[in-house]
């Protein structure tokens, strides 16, 4: 496998950044040796090994970990909700809440904004997506869904993939005005969806354990919204009320340790996703920008 480094364009500093991978060589010997993909196969893609990992970062004494991570990755305290020293965890640190006005949201009821901080990949028609990770891999609606009505129904649609790094913050959000609907799990394995995996294996996406939910929005009709489980996320727990109202940005759920992933799927013909994000993936670069900026605007 190549060791090329993990390259996005950072969407307000409009320069193309590096990304400082969280346990990279373990990543590589995993996906990229013989021996690594065998301990995959074995234990690694498995939710025993992910749980307890998530176990050990609920212990006290895993707060020790808190700063050397703040420094080591140049994180913002001041945007914090809470102050660094308050976690009595590294679990609690990782999902911590941040400051209201922390991530402003993009104005306007007929603007759609991103779901989660993170590196995203969008695209105007589902199809686009072929050969992005890897020559010959398309992402396949029937198998990420679950479903095949609602394959049929989001077929042709716009995607926007968003990645979050362990260094990131881990809550998500919706991307719209609407009432959204329960959150159906799919399980599934906890593969890496790092794009160290990825370059291996699209499937992974819908491989792993996802939630689906569907939001009714007024400016942009049906909405999918799911989030992919991965190695060493404890859990994802939705903190949304089914069934009321809510606005966009509004806090839909969080990740606990680990990176993940946020899929959101509109259906065709209802949003034109913003150029930039739509050029920079066109090019094979995810570009790097918070929940709460733009994503496009309903058509």
């Amino acid at each position: 496998m190549s060791a090329e480094p993990i390259r996005y364009f950072h969407r307000t500093k409009q320069v193309v950044e590096t990304e400082q991978v969280y346990g990279e060589s373990w990543l590589r010997w995993t996906y990229g040796t013989a021996l690594g993909r065998f301990a995959l196969w074995l234990l690694v893609k498995r939710a025993v090994v992910s749980r307890y990992y998530g176990w050990r970062m609920t212990w006290r004494a895993s707060a020790n970990k808190i700063l050397p991570f703040i420094v080591d990755y140049n994180l913002d305290v001041d945007e914090f909700a809470k102050k660094a020293f308050a976690f009595k965890t590294f679990n609690e640190f990782f999902y911590r809440a941040l400051k209201a006005d922390a991530r402003p949201i993009a104005a306007d009821d007929h603007v759609a904004v991103l779901p989660a901080d993170g590196r995203h990949l969008a695209f105007q028609t589902v199809d686009a997506t072929e050969g992005f990770y890897a020559k010959g891999q398309q992402f396949d609606l029937k198998a990420f869904l679950g479903n095949e009505r609602l394959a049929q129904e989001f077929a042709g649609g716009s995607l926007l993939i968003s990645r979050l790094c362990p260094v990131d913050y881990h809550r998500f959000h919706f991307p719209v005005d609407g009432t959204p609907g329960e959150a159906r799990l799919i399980n599934g394995f906890l593969y890496s969806v790092s794009p160290i995996a990825l370059r291996r294996n699209l499937a992974y996406l819908w491989e792993n354990k996802r939630m689906v939910t569907l939001v009714e929005s007024p400016q942009f009709g049906r909405v999918a919204m799911v989030e992919i489980g991965a190695t060493m996320v404890g859990s994802i727990v939705q903190t949304y009320v089914p069934g009321r109202a809510t606005a966009k940005g509004a806090e839909k759920g969080l990740f606990k340790f680990g990176g993940s992933c946020v899929v959101t799927i509109f259906r065709r013909g209802k949003i034109k996703l913003d150029a930039d994000l739509v050029k920079h993936s066109a090019e094979g670069m995810e570009v790097y920008a918070r929940m709460g900026e733009r994503l496009g605007a309903a058509m």
